[in-house]
């Protein structure tokens, strides 16, 4: 299936980029907001923002696989998404610098979606 062009492709895309801002501000957001916090305050609060990435990625998955989207492709697909919202997140929120490893991953990522999807 081609994820650009059914309703539930575009369905799962937008639900799965949602769920990878939680996950990126769950993930690492207490590293700058509660640096200065007990680490199970911070895991408690960052628990509590994962639990809106599961309900985005969770019917994300549900909606992409019953559409006929692959269980890899799904994987993939969300590799990309968190790279595409992690780049953004660590300059801007988290005030680090741009490496050109960002790029190089990116391309290795595109490798792996053109062999991923080049059957569907």
């Amino acid at each position: 299936m081609n994820l650009f062009t059914s309703t539930a492709g575009w369905q799962t895309l937008g639900l799965l980029m949602l769920s990878n801002v939680f996950m990126t501000v769950a993930w690492y957001g207490h590293l700058k907001d509660l640096a200065s916090k007990p680490w199970w305050i911070a895991a408690l609060i960052s628990w509590g923002i994962a639990l809106f990435e599961y309900l985005l990625q969770v019917p994300a998955n549900r909606i992409g696989y019953g559409a006929g989207i692959s269980l890899a492709q799904l994987k993939i697909t969300q590799e990309v998404i968190t790279l595409a919202v992690f780049v953004p997140f660590s300059m801007f929120y988290m005030g680090q610098p741009f490496k050109t490893d960002f790029i190089w991953a990116g391309l290795c990522l595109m490798g792996a979606v053109y062999f991923i999807f080049r059957s569907a």
